[in-house]
């Protein structure tokens, strides 16, 4: 298998021992509670220098007191052979300073908005928001990674007031339920759970739905 070879959820992270790590939207994403900043900039270092020596380079976010990490090929789209090594060497790095992963702490934000008319709003918003297209053309993904992704789902014309935009959070497959479970216990409603474990449509009180999803269930 090529180095740019995509793979897919099923036959990534449980099949290589990357316990640390957990797949989500095209990516291998690891939180790592290093306690301090000093550490987290050591392990950050080591890092750097782990994937200059493989021409291979993560995201990293260096925070007090845990360094979250996501690893994707950018020249292909998702995960490949080259983003496997490199997490299993962070993985050792990591355990090397004595720090440890917090893989039920890592998630993804994206925005939804409903749309009857993809091609004439989609234009405003990667002017608006300064984003750039993907492959898909209902998705704009901003390069730099400071805003979440914001894709597009196709609805039917209605007249004002109705609710446009939804919230999409991904989270490892273990940790839905009990997001799901406290979203409830908070007041909120279950709309569906038709396409669960992929995602389960949730409602607030004024009826704003939220979607909890998984990588299980996706392609």
């Amino acid at each position: 298998m090529s180095d740019k070879t995509l793979r897919t959820h099923t036959d990534t992270v449980g099949a290589e021992g990357l316990d640390d790590w957990r797949w989500m939207l095209r990516a291998l994403h690891a939180r790592f509670r290093t306690g301090d900043f000093v550490t987290g900039l050591r392990l950050a270092t080591a890092i750097a220098e782990a994937a200059e020596e493989m021409d291979h380079h993560p995201d990293l976010d260096l925070r007090y007191p845990h360094l979250n990490v996501r690893l994707s090929s950018h020249d292909v789209g998702g995960v490949t052979d080259r983003d496997l090594r490199l997490a299993r060497r962070i993985s050792e790095l990591a355990a090397g300073v004595g720090v440890a992963a917090d893989p039920s702490a890592v998630q993804v934000l994206e925005l939804a908005l409903d749309t009857a008319d993809l091609e004439g709003v989609r234009p405003f918003w990667l002017a608006v928001l300064g984003m750039s297209e993907t492959a898909s053309p209902d998705e704009l993904v901003d390069k730099g990674g400071s805003l979440p992704t914001l894709w597009f789902q196709e609805t039917d014309p209605h007249d004002e007031p109705r609710q446009r935009f939804h919230v999409d959070i991904t989270v490892p497959p273990e940790v839905a339920p009990g997001r799901i479970e406290a979203a409830l216990a908070a007041g909120g409603t279950l709309v569906s759970a038709a396409r669960e474990p992929a995602f389960t449509i949730l409602a607030d009180a004024e009826g704003n739905k939220a979607c909890v999803c998984t990588s299980a269930g996706r392609d």
